[in-house]
């Protein structure tokens, strides 16, 4: 043997080796000491990928010990370090995972953004009461910062949380054993780790096999010497050479996962088994092969039970009373009322039993979903028009069924007619159409998908007026018609009806019925809200009928306008959307006054999304809290009922335009001057203070531009800024009502020429009424009946003179450096008494001075302290220097 492993008394008696280590045919080894380079830790050699991600993983392993004590201030400085160290991996995760990205950062993320949710839920008492300081706030930044990081990873996470449940889900002897091994292998590597401990020589392929490198004594010797040589030279090669590890460590866990999936499939197959062998005498039961195991659903009735109605009515009374109970299975639930209901019909128990089970299963499928804002699924609202439906053709068929809320329990009857049963079929329709509100509200207003659910309209429509007319058959109370209508009107009145756009027409429109409905309502309601709702609607479908007249005279006999503030946020969000279509009736038809006073209100503020419930301002989002946040979601105007924000603004402009130009025009000069439209005067201010003005792109800057133009009375560019490609397509080709731009090029010639003689009145002695009628196209009797309007009432000082047809000016008004005199003399005269006040306001006893003091006699103040209210005498003696120090 050679010298190399010369033998150490001190390792003998430190190392000893177990007898189940040692092979067959050998006898205990004595462990040898080798150089201290050997002595070595073995060197570990790590990839820039394992290192990321175990950078990675630490910091996860770190932010779930915080989530489980609730430390959310800690689990956001995790959330903070775990992002970064992504960045960091991301280079090596786009070049090794073709940019995949790892799963267990997105396990990590989605656990993150749930603990997130389910604390932020708990409302603002539990972050108050239940949470320090730093942590609610550490959890408002923490919602914040993840939202924001989400987005990045919104597809990734949705596909994450599709699959999770079904790569994740694993059983609890296989969880242990995995569990086990990972132990095992941790404990295998921190004894390579360990430098003095001792290794198990490695098993060789050939153990026979006599090495080649060392002379042999004996064959025993020689067997056990190869074997320690080959695993020393392997264990120093290893040492200090690279090895990838990484195709190795693939396939032992490609090994792992085949072992486990055959287990899970001999487990599978023996529970198959099992319950084969349990029902292998029952021929009514059906055993499912191959796939997840179904649960036995139980039977109903026994096989030979007699159906009567009383076994039905307690076997719906055992269903129903599992409803609302924590671990009720709500679909389990839905199909077992359906089999009662197909058994209740097979039995012929009468229709009394099938409206009875029907309200229950109605009454199940709304329970589907457990919050208030969340929307129902479409299976579940597909499932819920089939059953109201058939519900309400019942009713209509058999009229000898009285529903009514008053019957009380005991009072019910199912047995033998009349059949009287508790409940109301119209509470029933008013619920499912709130449903198919927030179903729209909950979808996409672009996608595909809402214009399929949009029309699932007609059918609710349908359902109402069989509910409607249902009602007026059974010669209800008139409140529970007037709440049927109501229903009906809520879906005609944001509908435009061509036929009611004839005048002319004598065909019934929805105008009639609009008109019949509302009168009903207004005679027979005690209740204010469905008057003011069923007004509303009339005047909205009036003004969307272009009936101005009739629509201003409805809404100023309701006198809504005093009483609005008093009523409910959506009463008062439907009477804003009134004034709207009311002001943009009063647009086309030609009153710009009315128009731009009607939609002054809501344009003036810059809140029109918001008040008409078309969407949340993101300025005024720290105002609001959670809740006021989620009750105005809730509040939301489906989109195919919104107005186009646009073409409001448009038309308020166009009216303020309209308006503003010559009344500043007339009072150029007023320093008194009032401001009709602030929007309006932001937009030509923001206008001025551009240093470069281009040619106008955006509807806003049409309009400023009109303005300028109008203001120097060119009224042709002033109609090619309004009426153009653009703004044709942007604008006025939405008002479906007719075309509006013949009503508003008349309007811009008029108020062009109104503007034209206020501005150059100071200039002209007179203007001949023909030449203005060929400046501004307009006919002679218009020209003279605008002239006249302006001199009736006092805008502009001037006569006509009729042989000669000419505008004779007036020159009574002061010019322009005149005005500017008088201002100037006025603020003179102020600096001279602000002067005056000075010794005064040094001495600190006088009171300062007022306007007008000079008309009052000297007096005293009432108190007798301080000085005394200025006369005469003090002036003089201001003026000599009495009070000055």
């Amino acid at each position: 043997m050679s010298r190399f492993f010369a033998a150490s008394s001190e390792s003998e008696s430190d190392t000893e080796v177990s007898e189940d280590e040692i092979p067959l045919k050998a006898q205990p080894v004595p462990t040898y000491v080798v150089s201290d380079e050997e002595e070595d830790e073995k060197r570990v050699v790590k990839s820039a990928k394992e290192k990321r991600y175990e950078e990675m993983q630490e910091t996860i392993r770190q932010m779930r010990n915080h989530k489980k004590i609730k430390d959310v201030t800690n689990v956001l400085k995790s959330f903070e370090e775990l992002m970064p160290a992504y960045n960091k991996a991301l280079p090596v995760i786009q070049k090794e995972d073709n940019g995949v990205t790892p799963r267990f950062f997105l396990r990590a993320l989605a656990e993150l953004e749930d603990f997130v949710n389910e604390l932020w839920e708990l409302g603002n008492e539990y972050r108050k009461n239940s949470m320090s300081k730093n942590n609610a706030k550490s959890l408002a930044t923490l919602r914040q910062k993840l939202k924001k990081a989400l987005k990045e990873f919104e597809v990734d996470l949705q596909k994450f949380r599709d699959t999770a449940d079904l790569e994740d889900e694993e059983p609890e002897q296989t969880k242990a054993e995995t569990e086990s091994e990972s132990e095992d292998e941790e404990i295998e590597v921190a004894a390579v780790k360990e430098p003095k401990a001792k290794v198990k020589p490695a098993k060789l392929e050939d153990e026979d096999s006599e090495s080649d490198y060392w002379p042999s004594e004996s064959d025993s010797e020689d067997s056990i010497s190869s074997e320690e040589d080959e695993t020393k030279y392997i264990n120093i090669r290893e040492k200090f050479l690279k090895k990838n590890t990484q195709e190795e460590e693939e396939r032992k866990k490609r090994e792992k996962k085949e072992k486990k999936d055959k287990e899970k499939e001999k487990k599978r197959l023996k529970q198959q088994e099992e319950a084969h062998e349990e029902l292998e005498g029952q021929g009514d039961w059906e055993v499912v092969r191959g796939g997840v195991p179904m649960p036995i659903k139980p039977k109903m009735f026994d096989k030979n039970a007699e159906i009567t109605v009383e076994s039905v009515l307690k076997k719906l009374n055992e269903i129903v009373s599992a409803r609302g109970k924590k671990g009720t299975n709500k679909a389990e639930m839905v199909d077992m009322l359906q089999e009662l209901l197909e058994i209740a019909e097979a039995n012929n128990l009468g229709p009394g039993v099938s409206v009875k089970v029907r309200l229950s299963l109605v009454a199940a499928i709304f329970d589907y979903s457990t919050k208030v804002s969340d929307a129902m699924k479409v299976e579940h609202w597909d499932k819920l028009l089939v059953t109201v439906d058939q519900l309400i053709k019942m009713l209509d068929k058999h009229d000898d069924i009285t529903l009514n809320e008053q019957i009380t329990e005991e009072n019910e009857q199912f047995g033998s007619s009349p059949y009287k049963i508790r409940g109301c079929i119209l509470t029933v329709v008013e619920r499912l159409d709130a449903e198919f509100i927030k179903i729209l509200k909950d979808l996409d207003c672009h996608s595909n998908e809402y214009v399929i659910r949009l029309s699932d309209e007609n059918r609710v429509i349908k359902l109402i007026d069989e509910v409607t007319s249902y009602v007026e058959k059974q010669h209800e109370k008139s409140a529970d018609i007037c709440r049927a209508y109501i229903l009906k009107m809520d879906h005609i009145y944001y509908k435009i009806d061509m036929k009611a756009l004839d005048e002319t027409t004598k065909e019934p429109t929805s105008l009639n019925t609009m008109d019949r409905l509302c009168k009903f309502i207004c005679g027979k309601d005690n209740t204010d809200r469905l008057r003011q709702r069923a007004v509303l609607y009339q005047i909205y479908h009036l003004s969307l009928h272009n009936r101005w007249f009739a629509a201003r005279n409805l809404m100023l006999m309701s006198h809504l306008q005093e009483t609005i503030q008093h009523s409910d946020p959506p009463t008062q969000i439907l009477y804003n959307r009134t004034m709207v279509q009311l002001g943009m009736c009063a647009f086309r038809y030609g009153s710009i006054k009315d128009a731009h006073n009607a939609l002054l209100d809501i344009q003036s503020g810059g809140r029109a999304k918001e008040l008409l419930a078309q969407g949340l301002l993101m300025t005024r989002q720290m105002d609001r809290t959670q809740e006021q946040e989620k009750l105005e979601k809730q509040r939301q105007v489906p989109f195919h009922m919104q107005i186009n924000l646009e073409l409001l603004e448009c038309v308020y402009l166009v009216s303020a335009m309209l308006i503003e130009i010559p009344y500043m025009a007339a009072h150029e000069s007023d320093a008194r001057r009032r401001m009709i439209s602030k929007s309006f005067h932001h937009q030509l201010k923001m206008s001025e203070r551009q240093a470069v003005i281009g040619p106008p792109e955006s509807m806003r800057e049409h309009v400023v531009a009109a303005a300028k133009a109008m203001r120097n009375g060119n009224w042709e560019a002033c109609r090619n800024y309004l009426i153009n490609d653009k703004m044709n397509t942007k604008v006025w080709s939405l008002f479906k009502q007719g075309d509006v731009r013949p009503t508003l090029v008349r309007k811009i010639q008029e108020e062009t020429m109104r503007t034209y003689l206020f501005t150059f009145s100071k200039v002209y002695d007179s203007f001949s009424v023909q030449r203005l009628s060929q400046m501004f196209q307009l006919e002679l009797r218009d020209v003279h009946s605008i002239v006249s309007k302006m001199i009736i009432r006092e805008e502009l000082m001037a006569s006509l003179d009729e042989p000669t047809q000419s505008v004779v000016m007036h020159r009574t008004e002061p010019s322009r450096l005149q005005s500017y005199s008088l201002q100037l003399a006025d603020r003179l005269l102020s600096l001279v008494e602000n002067n005056e006040r000075i010794p005064e306001i040094k001495q600190g006893g006088r009171i300062p001075m007022q306007q007008g003091y000079r008309d009052r006699p000297y007096q005293r103040r009432e108190d007798g302290k301080g000085g005394a209210w200025p006369g005469r005498g003090d002036r003089e003696r201001t003026r000599r220097g009495v009070y000055a120090e």
